[in-house]
Order: C-alpha cells, then structure tokens, then sequence
C-alpha cells in the first residue's frame, strides 16, 4: 500500500508510523515479549482500516516490525531488511527510535 499511495498518503502513513512509535515505546515488554505492544498496534490498525483510513498501514507496520525485532523468526534478518526498505519510502521527520 505504501508504495501504491501518494505524498499525501505517505505523509498519512508515516505520521500514524510515528505515532505508533511513540506507543510502543511506552509499552513494556513482558520478558522479552512485544505482545502488548503488538496488540496495541493491531487495535489502533484495525480502528483506522475501520473508517478506511490509510493510516492504519503505518500502525500495522509497527505491529510486523515490533515482531520482527523479537529475533526468534528464522528470516527475521530479511525481513528486517525488508522493513527498513519500506522506512525510506515513508517522509519521516525524524530517524525512527527502535
């Protein structure tokens, strides 16, 4: 979706990115797990997909990478790679704390 979307969806989208960022920063993992912050993102997602709002992808991306960066997938690397790939696509205004 990010790279079917326009500048102004892109904005949409990195704008709910860093907002999610934000949350999930304030959600302590559970030993190690990001399940609450994983679930916290998929709500907030499913809220937005819920009124078709463009900014439920950039929730939903921090769903995939909180994830990812649990390191016990066995492509994780790749897919962290993938992940940072789609960050540049996305006009952030500041580098991504993670």
């Amino acid at each position: 979706m990010i790279l079917q979307s326009g500048p102004e969806d892109r904005q949409r989208i990195a704008l709910a990115y860093q907002e999610a960022q934000t949350l999930v920063a304030s959600i302590p993992k559970d030993s190690g797990d990001a399940r609450p912050r994983i679930a916290a993102c998929i709500k907030r997602s499913d809220t937005y997909r819920a009124v078709d709002d463009i900014a439920c992808v950039g929730w939903m991306l921090t769903a995939i990478e909180e994830r990812v960066d649990e390191r016990n997938l066995s492509t994780w690397r790749q897919l962290r790679k993938v992940i940072n790939k789609i960050l540049t696509q996305l006009p952030l205004s500041k580098p991504a704390v993670h």
